[in-house]
């Protein structure tokens, strides 16, 4: 059940890794309203990817025999996806989705539901999670359904672990903090993510 938690926690990291808008939202919002608002954001868009991440098992779940005689094709199907974000991270920019003009003032409880709905409306994110779902064996027959609450439990906390990490850094440097670094950090973020994939690739091949 731990190990099911720990892979939960990395799944929830990769997933909310890209700067994309709800993460360039987060960061503004830290940026202009201070670390709580950014971090309730986050807090919205984690929430969304628990939501995501409890479909995707049910959807699995239901198909969990299909999975297992698939196990290994999968497995290379899970490396590719995981590659393609990698790329999509390393060659994104995050700068030019940063808008620097005010937003009205929100509560906190307004800033959880709009970054929740702006994450929420993106569907396509549960193909991200069928392929780190197959990579990483979240989904299988012999996995109870403590295990698999388990599982999202960890994602949720993953998620909330990088939003967390985020807004803790972009506060405490923001009186130096350069915008543009995020762009570097995506170089970063994204080559680990490649090397992951990989690697993950190279295993699948060889024991195919």
């Amino acid at each position: 059940m731990l190990e099911l938690f720990y892979t939960g926690i990395i799944i929830g990291v990769l997933v909310s890794s890209p700067m994309g808008p709800v993460g360039m939202l987060c960061i503004q919002r830290t940026l202009a309203k201070g670390r709580w608002s950014g971090f309730v954001s986050g807090a919205g868009a984690a929430f969304s990817d628990l939501v995501y991440a409890a479909v995707t098992s049910l959807f699995l779940g239901l198909v969990v025999n299909f999975v297992e005689a698939h196990q290994k094709p999968l497995q290379i199907f899970g490396s590719i996806v995981i590659a393609v974000l990698g790329y999509y991270i390393f060659q994104n920019n995050p700068v030019r989705g940063l808008q620097r003009n005010q937003e009205r003032k929100q509560t906190l409880f307004q800033d959880f539901m709009t970054a929740f709905f702006l994450t929420i409306s993106n569907v396509l994110i549960v193909f991200l999670y069928i392929g780190l779902y197959t990579r990483f064996g979240f989904v299988l027959p012999e996995h109870s359904v403590q295990m698999t609450v388990a599982g999202l439990i960890g994602v949720f906390a993953g998620a909330i672990l990088w939003w967390f990490f985020i807004t803790f850094i972009v506060s405490l440097f923001r009186r130096w903090f350069n915008i543009r670094g995020l762009k570097v950090m995506n170089r970063i973020v994204g080559s680990v993510i490649i090397l992951l994939a990989v690697f993950g690739l190279i295993s699948s091949i060889r024991l195919f």
